[in-house]
């Protein structure tokens, strides 16, 4: 059921940004697409890496923490071991940033352009252990769609 829910939002998605190439808005609108359809999200959103630093982007939610350093928190890890962060309960996350009291699980998938960070895209739920292996593969599949974008420049 997840499996055919994350295939329509994919669909979706590559629809989106299909014959656009411009970074924000292909943010703006992938965000918003995964803050309303999925269930037991509060915040979707990304981070531009800018600086040595992430640097808030297009998102959906709560106000959010404007900049994060590269190695701090669930973004600030995925962004310097460029692996994708799922954590169940980020309160027990050593260094958690707090930008919003409300979550209690993540997921933060870093996007690579070119073997360059690009920045990250980063999903909070009040929920704990919200995200499973079947959202972070389906995430992926919709980041890899976003990196494509930038990749045709």
């Amino acid at each position: 059921m997840k499996e055919e829910h994350y295939t329509q939002l994919v669909s979706q998605a590559k629809s989106l940004v299909s014959g656009e190439h411009d970074l924000i808005a292909n943010m703006a609108n992938v965000s918003a697409l995964l803050f309303n359809q999925l269930e037991d999200v509060n915040w979707a959103g990304f981070y531009l890496h800018k600086e040595s630093q992430l640097v808030l982007g297009p998102f959906q939610g709560q106000p959010a923490c404007i900049r994060i350093p590269i190695g701090k928190g669930v973004c600030g890890t995925a962004a310097e071991t460029r692996t994708i962060q799922r954590i169940d309960d980020v309160h027990a996350f050593s260094g958690h940033i707090a930008c919003d009291a409300a979550s209690n699980s993540e997921i933060v998938i870093p996007l690579i352009v070119n073997d360059e960070l690009l920045g990250v895209l980063d999903i909070d739920s009040p929920k704990f252990g919200r995200f499973d292996a079947d959202d972070e593969a389906g995430l992926k599949q919709i980041a890899d769609i976003l990196i494509e974008s930038q990749r045709t420049l």
